[in-house]
């Protein structure tokens, strides 16, 4: 049986989808993961395994094949953890299939199920409305940023469990909304300042043009 979710990363600065092929069948237990992963998503079978195993669902002795395309672009980073997890979940017949389209799945699993906070949401974001994406599904702290791009469902979820419970249309969770005038207004305090950076000086003056372009 074949599993198809998506999922997206980051590639610089800007976001790009990828499809995670989940293909579970009979035989002898096997897991493998190709399409160009690197070392941290390779470490994503026991982090996925064992977090399944710890919400509560078992994890069948299958041959599985996870599939990360386009198979050409190297893939980095634990953010394809959820995607991983809910297409075997599917497979194993846990989540309704139906409840997948226009979404994407963005996340870190802990052992104990948590879905841990991102990075790069917002530039993940920006792509999937462009794209035509209608929902995203991530971690719950980054959920505020996530909504400042308008036009997009943002759901944030704290652990698989719940994840499956929503996605089975067994729990409600409200969409996140961010008002941006609200962020922008926001008087920040911080106990450090930007002089108090000693050398770096190409960083600094590449984060003084990123600052000013967007002041």
């Amino acid at each position: 049986m074949l599993s198809i979710i998506k999922t997206m990363s980051t590639q610089g600065l800007d976001g790009y989808l990828i499809e995670v092929q989940v293909d579970v069948s009979p035989g002898m237990p096997d897991w493998i993961i190709v399409g160009l992963p690197d070392t941290s998503v390779k470490e994503a079978k026991e982090r996925v395994r064992t977090a399944i195993k710890n919400s509560g669902y078992e994890f069948q002795s299958k041959k599985i094949v996870v599939n990360l395309a386009p198979a050409n672009t190297r893939k980095e980073g634990s953010l394809f953890d959820l995607p991983i997890a809910i297409g075997i979940l599917t497979n194993f017949g846990k989540i309704k299939k139906q409840n997948l389209e226009d979404t994407v799945f963005v996340g870190e699993l802990s052992l104990d199920g948590k879905i841990n906070k991102a990075k790069g949401v917002l530039p993940i974001c920006i792509e999937a409305k462009k794209i035509g994406i209608k929902r995203i599904i991530l971690p719950k702290e980054n959920a505020k940023e996530a909504a400042i791009v308008k036009e997009l469902q943002v759901i944030g979820v704290s652990t698989l469990d719940q994840l499956v419970d929503y996605l089975n249309d067994e729990l409600v969770i409200e969409s996140t909304k961010t008002n941006i005038e609200e962020l922008w207004n926001k008087e920040q305090k911080y106990d450090v300042d930007f002089s108090e950076v000693k050398g770096q000086e190409n960083v600094k003056r590449a984060i003084e043009v990123a600052a000013a372009r967007w002041a």
